[in-house]
């Protein structure tokens, strides 16, 4: 994966710092995280930095398709580092969000429609988890 800065030069945003350290948490965090956990994942390092601009970082990180917004529970927003394009599964039972590969096409688009990105979610019980619920 490229680094950050290049990242955003090759995408026309100025490479700021609180930008570059923002991508770079998404990049070295691939747990999905909310906008509260990069801020207080930074905010040490970045004593001025604020929520605003975390927002604001991360909605032009989206708007250049850098990052992509996952929303699977209504008031929960996530952010990913966009790669090849992933679904996601998140455990009903202990809430962790999972990758994985989408090895068959998606549904085809009607006729006449561009797709711009595909989006797949799946909620459940992860095999930890579903293991568990077996063995009781």
């Amino acid at each position: 994966m490229k680094n950050a800065t290049t990242m955003l030069m090759e995408n026309g945003i100025k490479p700021s710092y609180q930008r570059i350290r923002i991508l770079e948490y998404l990049i070295s965090h691939r747990t999905h995280p909310t906008v509260a956990e990069v801020y207080n994942g930074l905010i040490d390092e970045i004593p001025t930095l604020s929520k605003t601009t975390v927002y604001n970082t991360l909605k032009l990180l989206i708007e250049h398709q850098i990052v992509n917004e996952i929303l699977i529970e209504e008031k929960e927003v996530l952010y990913d580092v966009a790669e090849e394009d992933h679904g996601h599964f998140k455990c009903v039972s202990c809430g962790n969000l999972y990758d994985f590969e989408l090895r068959e096409t998606p549904p085809a688009v009607p006729k006449g429609f561009v797709a711009q990105s595909v989006h797949v979610y799946y909620k459940g019980l992860c095999n930890k988890c579903s293991t568990k619920q077996n063995k009781k």
